[in-house]
């Protein structure tokens, strides 16, 4: 997988790509990331990426025509291009495994009041947004998409079938997790995860993960 960001901080991205499982994934070959300054494709003595909005309002909006220079320059016939918008469609671990299926995703990261809209009209594939909140740029969603996508991608983490137990997987949290030792302050490890039986471990990390699901996130059980 071809990770190209464009952003006016690509300095943002050294530290979370450069540690744990993404740093080992780029070492294997597994994820590329490449990282591009907008700015670098503005013009005029001043580098100027921003302006005023038309029709009035705070904050400056990302020129149209920087941006769309910096996408055609790694744009490809096979690219996946998203804008990180929280006016996009919601980020969810099905959408992590349709966007784990592409060989290239450029993710154009917003700053101030966002990108004029008609580079979304002509380069954008698709917006997507991380959560209900706004963020200072779209450098943080970026970096977290890369993330959450690249679990999906075969050999990025250790066991193969983890990415396919862990929380929102059909539509449920999941279940709680204990390691040594049996007694903590007071508190024991559940005697059903000592006892070896893996039919009975089975049930109770089910109920368990359904009942956690149903007291926090019950909207999610009845999600088809």
């Amino acid at each position: 997988m071809q990770y190209d960001i464009l952003s006016l901080f690509p300095e943002y991205f050294t530290s979370p790509f450069s540690v744990s499982m993404l740093k080992r994934a780029q070492e294997k070959g597994l994820i590329s990331i490449n990282c591009i300054d907008i700015r670098d494709f503005a013009e005029g003595r001043h580098k100027q990426v921003d302006d005023r909005p038309y029709g009035g309002g705070p904050g400056m909006v990302l020129m149209p025509g920087p941006v769309t220079k910096a996408v055609r320059s790694v744009k490809k016939p096979s690219s996946h291009v998203v804008y990180l918008s929280p006016q996009g469609k919601p980020l969810t671990a099905e959408k992590c495994k349709e966007l784990a299926e592409n060989e290239h995703i450029v993710l154009i990261c917003g700053h101030y009041e966002g990108i004029d809209d008609r580079v979304i009209d002509l380069e954008v594939d698709e917006e997507i947004c991380v959560g209900e909140c706004v963020l200072t740029s779209g450098c943080p969603a970026a970096a977290l998409l890369v993330d959450a996508v690249s679990r999906f991608i075969p050999g990025v983490i250790g066991h193969p079938d983890a990415a396919y137990h862990d929380s929102f997987e059909n539509q449920m949290f999941d279940s709680p997790h204990y390691t040594r030792p049996e007694e903590f302050e007071g508190l024991r490890v559940p005697e059903v995860l000592l006892q070896g039986h893996h039919a009975k471990i089975d049930a109770w990390r089910k109920k368990q993960a359904e009942e956690k699901t149903r007291q926090v996130r019950p909207d999610l059980l009845h999600r088809s």
